[in-house]
């Protein structure tokens, strides 16, 4: 059985969820809408501000929908209230970003600085100049614009130079021992 698809999802205050016939769901909240295309394999009911989750056999591609079809409803409805952000840091001698309107322009080390446009539906924050904020309601897009970013300078082991998440533990080495 699965766990995760058996649990159903609750809907806050000022969430609407609508299904159309070929389970796309639709999620709209007080932080903007979202759309999502659930496999047809799983039956999605709304019931007493609950979205519920039921498949019609125990068969592997039932189960292995079950609980991805669930998942990815709570996260466009935590998305639609609350909102997703990823923060990320710039560590190393003159690694810095700014924002230039919807434009991230960060300085890595390279002959020119790294520019990023802001995608549709995201935005991204710079408290002070060796911190990035990524905000949206898409989890997967912030992850992703994220990822991205963090792809221009990944942290290196030595030194820990590079972009990070903040909570992310970069495994360290030790180096050269020397000529004794």
């Amino acid at each position: 059985m699965s766990r995760i698809g058996n649990r159903p999802v609750a809907l806050p205050a000022g969430v609407e969820v609508a299904v159309d016939a070929n389970n796309v769901v639709t999620v709209k909240g007080p932080k903007g809408q979202l759309q999502e295309q659930v496999s047809k394999l799983i039956n999605i009911e709304i019931k007493d501000n609950e979205v519920v989750f039921t498949r019609e056999s125990d068969a592997r591609e039932y189960r292995s929908q079950h609980g991805l079809a669930r998942t990815l409803v709570s996260n466009m409805v935590v998305g639609v209230t609350d909102g997703y952000e990823k923060k990320l840091q710039l560590i190393g001698v003159g690694y810095r970003a700014e924002k230039k309107g919807d434009t991230l322009v960060m300085g890595l080390g390279y002959s020119h600085p790294v520019e990023m446009k802001d995608p549709e539906g995201i935005t991204t924050e710079v408290p002070d100049a060796t911190t990035v904020v990524v905000k949206g309601i898409n989890k997967a897009v912030v992850g992703n614009y994220a990822a991205n970013i963090r792809a221009w300078r990944e942290p290196e082991p030595y030194k820990g130079k590079g972009i990070k998440y903040e909570n992310e533990v970069i495994r360290r080495k030790e180096g050269k021992a020397g000529a004794k």
